[in-house]
């Protein structure tokens, strides 16, 4: 039984069909698994290293504001469609599974006109328009977020499954933070870490107030472990210190994860995801530039449910940074209960919850 899997773009898009479908080969190895994804998005550069066949076409977004460039997307979907439909007709999958993004949309088009069954994982607390437009046709909506079921609209509310973003799990049993900070060779008398990075590429203006902080001097038995991305590591590499671990990427992240008691962070759905199954208290900084402010959106959600604080980009410098972080680090109840609220929202079985749920659909149940 081949499922597609279309979406990508970015990470948030295509990590979550990635971990989709390794719990569905898991759980029955009959499955094929299959993706779709753009030329242009960083599927190009995972998909060839991943374990499952993939085609990638000529797919472009909606250019809202250079709309005189949209000839590229209409070209691009034109010799996409043929692709897709070639593809189809070699063999016809059971479930399209779209994850999201520009790269998602023309395939779940073309199983809407030849009544292929889809279903959606949403990853943001406010959908994008990829969801908005095909959650009408979908058997099943997987939500990261709970909060986006009141903008989808269905016709069955029971279609909408609030099931977390699927991702690598951390163990069942978290490692002791002491052990993991003494893998970082961090002085024995390091009592906090804190972890900053602003998602695979890194954040400017992350980094930016991490350095100011920095050099205005960290309290008193703090570490720091700080991923500044490829493109300016070498600028911020200089700040790597006794009780400072600086980092162009983190591989397995988990290390860090496992180290850390605060984290500082973007607002995507992914890194928040993986921050609540961790238990970590974060300071959400979102991408203003998202679309639709999207990540906005997850941080003020986040926030409500007392998993996180919500620190806007205009506010960010580095004494607020530092300020903030202490009155956090120096209040271990509000610590504490920041941390029970991530775990509240954490779903760290979401991909094999999914998984279960789209073999059920197909008719191949695995077993238990």
């Amino acid at each position: 039984m081949r499922v597609i899997f279309a979406g990508g773009g970015t990470g948030g898009h295509l990590y979550p069909g990635l971990a989709i479908a390794r719990a569905l080969v898991k759980l029955d190895a009959r499955v094929e698994p299959f993706f779709v994804g753009a030329e242009r998005g960083i599927e190009r550069q995972v998909l060839p290293g991943a374990e499952f066949p993939y085609a990638l076409l000529n797919l472009h977004p909606l250019y809202r504001r250079t709309p005189w460039n949209n000839w590229r997307t209409l070209v691009g979907a034109y010799s996409a469609w043929r692709r897709i439909a070639a593809l189809v007709a070699q063999q016809r999958p059971g479930l399209v599974v779209g994850t999201g993004g520009y790269a998602s949309g023309l395939m779940l088009e073309f199983a809407r006109w030849h009544r292929i069954p889809m279903v959606q994982q949403v990853g943001d607390s406010f959908p994008g328009l990829t969801a908005r437009r095909y959650a009408p046709f979908c058997r099943e909506i997987y939500l990261t977020f709970p909060e986006a079921a009141h903008i989808l609209r269905v016709r069955d509310r029971q279609r909408l499954i609030d099931t977390g973003a699927p991702i690598a799990p951390p163990p069942d049993v978290l490692p002791p933070r002491a052990a993991a900070r003494e893998a970082w060779g961090f002085p024995r008398d390091t009592t906090h870490v804190v972890l900053v990075y602003g998602g695979s590429q890194g954040a400017r203006a992350l980094n930016r107030a991490a350095a100011e902080w920095i050099a205005g001097g960290l309290a008193p038995g703090m570490g720091l472990i700080w991923m500044t991305g490829q493109a300016t590591f070498q600028e911020f590499s200089q700040y790597e210190g006794e009780r400072v671990r600086v980092r162009a990427y983190l591989s397995p992240i988990a290390d860090a994860y496992a180290a850390a008691d605060l984290a500082v962070a973007r607002a995507g759905s992914m890194t928040t995801s993986e921050l609540l199954a961790w238990h970590i208290p974060s300071i959400l900084v979102p991408l203003p530039t998202a679309a639709a402010d999207h990540q906005s959106t997850n941080a003020m959600a986040l926030e409500r449910a007392g998993a996180a604080l919500h620190l806007p980009q205009r506010e960010l410098t580095g004494v607020r940074l530092g300020t903030l972080v202490a009155s956090l680090l120096t209040d271990p109840e509000r610590l504490r209960a920041l941390g029970e609220g991530a775990a509240r929202r954490a779903r760290p079985d979401a991909a094999e919850n999914i998984a279960r749920r789209i073999l059920a659909l197909v008719g191949d149940r695995a077993e238990p």
